[in-house]
């Protein structure tokens, strides 16, 4: 092997290393974004009456006027629940108000529109206008089963669209 085949040779490993190397790091690079990409949040959570419903396990643990976060996996708890926590310390929701609809057959379309309608003018009444910027609002309603068992309440809550709530949101009279 002349020196110039020896050299040709050696540049020849080096590319295959590097590239095999370059490809390693890339694939590296994707791997951690990904990872980094799955533990921050993706694409903003539509809050409808599905969003949570009176058989989300912990919602029911809530009251009037608590703070809590979105519905997720507490394995301590066996599962996914809601969890309480303090206005103070930024959550993701806060009840601000209850609707008890009328005693009548289960009609799901009947309740979500009696549901929506309601929160709707509870949270005209706690933020009429601009305070209202940045906020919106969601029902959580009673199921086929817990209306079965007697459960007409509606919980109304508040949320910021695309954050987290800095503290309570519910106006000071």
């Amino acid at each position: 092997m002349t020196n110039q085949d020896a050299a040709n040779h050696r540049a020849s490993t080096l590319r295959h290393r590097l590239l095999r190397g370059g490809g390693a790091l890339l694939c590296t690079a994707a791997l951690l974004g990904t990872l980094v990409g799955s533990a921050t949040p993706g694409a903003v959570v539509v809050k409808d009456e599905h969003f949570i419903t009176a058989q989300t396990p912990g919602i029911l643990d809530i009251e009037g006027g608590e703070c809590f976060d979105d519905p997720a996996d507490v394995p301590e708890a066996g599962g996914v629940v809601v969890l309480y926590r303090p206005c103070a310390d930024t959550a993701d929701n806060q009840s601000y108000g209850f609707a008890h609809a009328v005693d009548s057959a289960w009609d799901p379309a009947a309740l979500s529109e009696f549901a929506w309608d309601a929160c709707r003018q509870l949270f005209g009444q706690n933020w009429p206008g601009d305070q209202s910027s940045g906020l919106r609002f969601y029902p959580i309603m009673p199921t086929v089963e817990t209306w079965a068992d007697g459960d007409r309440d509606v919980m109304c809550v508040v949320y910021r669209y695309g954050g987290r709530l800095p503290g309570s949101m519910l106006p000071k009279w």
